[in-house]
């Protein structure tokens, strides 16, 4: 058993500032198989698209994220959850005023050098 203490507060890409609490991953607990963490983003956020290489796996716990891939775009609103695939182009953004916190966990790990962010 492995107790987890606190997240460790990861920087967050977009044009607004976003919350993240990393409670498993790279960051807080060295492990490179998957991430778990506690996202909070503001009304208006919107990050870069990406093309990871891993799976991301996102639970809605209030407010709407918008997901938008090269096939379409969809609200995932809260109580509601959205898996993308690992190859995927995607854009998280956060449109309504009330922003949104959701849980995303991410296999193999979230990391910077398989995230490939656009330019």
């Amino acid at each position: 058993m492995t107790p987890i203490e606190k997240p460790s507060r990861v920087t967050a890409a977009g044009n607004k500032p976003k919350l993240i609490d990393e409670y498993i991953g790279r960051v807080n607990t060295g492990n490179e198989n998957v991430s778990i963490a506690h996202m909070r983003s503001p009304g208006g956020w919107i990050e870069p698209g990406q093309t990871p290489e891993f799976e991301e796996y996102t639970v809605v716990l209030k407010g709407v994220l918008r997901v938008e891939t090269k096939t379409g775009v969809r609200d995932i609103a809260a109580g509601q959850a959205v898996i993308t695939p690992k190859g995927e182009w995607v854009r998280y953004s956060t449109p309504h005023e009330d922003g949104a916190e959701y849980i995303a966990v991410c296999s193999p790990a979230f990391s910077m050098d398989t995230v490939h962010r656009d330019a």
